[in-house]
């Protein structure tokens, strides 16, 4: 029989509305969100393939909303199991998503949690973006109960963390 230990705390909850700065803030993201995911991942398609495609397959070339929908509501349904978390990163009237930022269980040997983010296409190189990088880290530190995040595509590139062995689930 295989079991897996608890990723965090049972009695620890997950952030529902982070301030990012004035005019921004993250929340958990669900199938509700889907008019302002699809734009998003649609105009970073080709370069959210280069980061995400080779470890998760994503996003596919054609993804429709249909498949959003099912992509948000799996994602809701780790928020809400405490297995995986997915935040939007979004203004002030909700009206437009920026980016996501990725909270997950470590799937690779050497640390207690892979994160990730990323923004949409336009602002690749901003201001926002480069917040965004800085911001992720301190809030982590700050606001989750790990002590050994990996952050991909940072400390270590996306093809260095498929190189790691995979965690091997411990056997009851």
């Amino acid at each position: 029989m295989t079991t897996t230990s608890p990723w965090l705390p049972e009695t620890w909850a997950h952030p529902t509305h982070v301030a990012f700065d004035e005019g921004h803030h993250l929340r958990p993201m669900g199938p509700d969100d889907v008019d302002l995911d699809l734009p998003a991942v649609h105009s970073s398609r080709d370069r959210l393939w280069t980061i995400y495609g080779p470890a998760w397959g994503w996003p596919p070339v054609q993804l429709t909303r249909e498949a959003d929908i099912d992509d948000l509501a799996h994602h809701a349904a780790e928020i809400e199991a405490h297995e995986s978390f997915l935040y939007g990163l979004f203004d002030t009237d909700e009206t437009v998503l920026l980016g996501c930022l990725y909270v997950d269980p470590p799937a690779k040997v050497g640390a207690d949690a892979d994160i990730s983010w990323w923004v949409i296409e336009d602002l690749v190189g901003s201001e926002m973006e480069a917040r965004l990088d800085a911001f992720a880290p301190r809030w982590i530190a700050e606001a989750w109960p790990l002590t050994r995040p990996r952050y991909v595509g940072r400390d270590l590139t996306w093809a260095q963390w498929l190189a790691l062995p995979d965690l091997v689930e411990e056997t009851a």
